[in-house]
């Protein structure tokens, strides 16, 4: 009994120590699952705000893809429009077409009289519906003297009335439709002369104080014309720069200073890039305000350290076999680097020039500093010429007290986020195509 007793003394630690090893272990994959959870939860998370984002910007935006249009009966009237019937082209520019379309009003609604009721009759359409008129005449002159329907566009107010952004069931003080408007224009509706249209105008045009003429033409060439000057500005250097510290710059205090002034670029606020360019560009090389060619610039100094970073990184993935084959068969340095290392570290290279033009495309502070803000109204045709971007044309429409541009601005950042996921897709495919595995 005495050895029984013993056996079973010496076997209540052991079993002791299996049942503490087994809850350590129920613990421990406890605390993982929920650290998986929590990785699940925060995923989840991130999505449904990405989604409640993405909800509200596309739902206050698509409607500015359609324009709300106005069919008019027209009387291209001869004595308004060319009364000496000469049909000079300067004449006809200079046509009072805004009282063609007062007359097709006033014959449309014959009842009202009152000067304040046909002023408010006119305002059912843009103020820029005259262009309309002189456009269809410089076209084609035989149109004096017959009458045909015109479609023209709505103004601001009746396109977000139709639309059911201004609510028709409230008083008449708290909206900026009278209850008159909206009589004459569900008259109109009920004639058939309300339609809407897919917006071109939206993408062709350029920016506008009115609304309803407001597009993002003139935002996105001045776009282009920035980038390709970032573009060549900063690809070429952040690529000699990354090569140089990366395959021939001695390791010394000097070159660490270097990066460590590389890594803390990256992190710099982008407005103190855009005062950098305020100071050097603007103030000291005296180069044009709100161009693209100094917009260029500035972001390309931002964009410096980001490709400079990703450069090193990739040359840095090559392994050294590779440069230690091409040694070994009397290759120079150079001749490693330019044939062998920087063709396989090109893709990566390419991912991060790509990545780092997409921050500089949605960048608006660097730009505000150097004049990009101000209102343009021409299309840009040269790096010089006075321009905006799509980022702070978004700023500046997003600033405005117009219920319209609070569509367009919506509008304009599906446009932007779209040129955003292309790039970004783009970079996921050459480093795919392109990507090789050691």
């Amino acid at each position: 009994m005495t050895d029984i007793a013993r056996e079973g003394h010496r076997g209540r630690p052991a079993a002791q120590h299996a049942d503490l090893s087994q809850a350590r272990l129920r613990r421990r994959y406890a605390a993982e699952r929920r650290f998986k959870l929590y990785g699940v939860l925060a995923i989840c998370l991130a999505i449904g705000v990405l989604g409640i984002l993405l909800f509200s910007v596309v739902s206050k935006g698509y409607t500015a893809f359609v324009k709300t249009e106005i069919g008019l009966d027209v009387y291209f009237d001869p004595e308004e429009i060319d009364p000496e019937g000469t049909r000079d082209p300067a004449v006809l520019a200079d046509a009072n077409y805004d009282r063609v379309i007062r007359d097709a009003f006033e014959r449309t609604f014959p009842e009202v009289s009152e000067r304040r009721e046909r002023r408010a009759l006119s305002d059912l359409v843009s103020s820029g519906a005259w262009l309309v008129l002189r456009d269809r005449v410089l076209e084609d002159p035989s149109v004096i003297g017959t009458t045909e329907r015109v479609w023209f566009r709505a103004s601001d107010d009746v396109d977000m009335l139709m639309k059911g952004y201004i609510p028709r069931d409230v008083p008449e003080t708290a909206r900026r439709v009278s209850d008159a408007q909206i009589a004459w224009i569900d008259a109109l509706d009920e004639a058939g002369q309300v339609g809407t249209r897919f917006n071109l105008d939206f993408f062709t045009a350029g920016d506008s104080r009115e609304p309803e003429l407001a597009g993002i033409w003139g935002a996105v060439v001045g776009t282009f014309l920035t980038m390709v000057v970032t573009l060549v500005l900063s690809f070429p250097l952040a690529v000699a720069t990354a090569v140089y510290l990366e395959e021939f710059a001695p390791k010394n205090r000097w070159t660490d200073l270097i990066e460590v002034n590389i890594n803390n670029l990256a992190a710099v606020p982008s407005i103190v890039f855009g005062l950098l360019g305020l100071a050097v560009f603007l103030g000291w090389f005296g180069l044009p305000r709100s161009a693209p060619l100094v917009g260029g610039m500035v972001l390309a100094l931002m964009n410096l350290p980001i490709i400079i970073i990703a450069g090193r990184a990739s040359l840095k993935a090559v392994p050294p076999s590779i440069r230690e084959a091409a040694l070994a068969v009397g290759a120079s340095r150079l001749q490693v680097v330019t044939h062998h290392v920087l063709p396989l570290a090109m893709p990566g290279i390419l991912t991060g020039t790509i990545i780092g033009m997409a921050h500089a495309l949605g960048e608006t502070a660097p730009l505000l500093m150097i004049g990009m803000v101000a209102f343009i109204v021409d299309i840009p045709s040269g790096f010089t010429d006075a321009a905006t971007v799509l980022p702070v044309q978004i700023f500046l429409w997003a600033d405005s007290p117009e219920r319209a541009f609070v569509e367009k601005t919506s509008a304009a950042i599906i446009v932007l986020l779209g040129f955003l996921v292309i790039m970004n897709a783009l970079a996921v495919i050459l480093r795919r195509r392109f990507e090789r595995r050691w």
